[in-house]
C-alpha cells in the first residue's frame, strides 16, 4: 500500500475507534443510570447482575458502592 493509503487507512480506524469509545461511554452511563433505577426499585443486585452480564462486584463498581455486610 502507498503511504497515502495506510494514511487514509490510519486516520479511519482512528475515526471508528473513537465512535466506538463514545458508543461505549454512553452505554455504561445509560446501563449505570438503569442499574440505579433497579436499585431504588428494590430489585436484588443478584438479578440486576446476572441481566447485565456483570459480577455482582462489578454492579457496585459501576454504582460506585460497597457491598452490604
Amino acid at each position: 500500500m502507498s503511504e497515502a493509503t495506510l494514511l487514509k487507512s490510519i486516520r479511519g480506524a482512528a475515526s471508528r475507534r473513537h465512535t466506538a469509545d463514545e458508543a461505549k461511554r454512553k452505554a455504561t452511563d445509560d446501563l449505570r443510570e438503569f442499574v440505579r433505577q433497579a436499585r431504588e426499585a428494590k430489585v436484588p443486585i443478584t438479578k440486576i447482575a446476572s441481566e447485565a452480564g456483570l459480577s455482582r462486584q462489578g454492579v457496585y463498581d459501576l454504582l460506585g458502592e460497597r457491598p452490604s455486610s
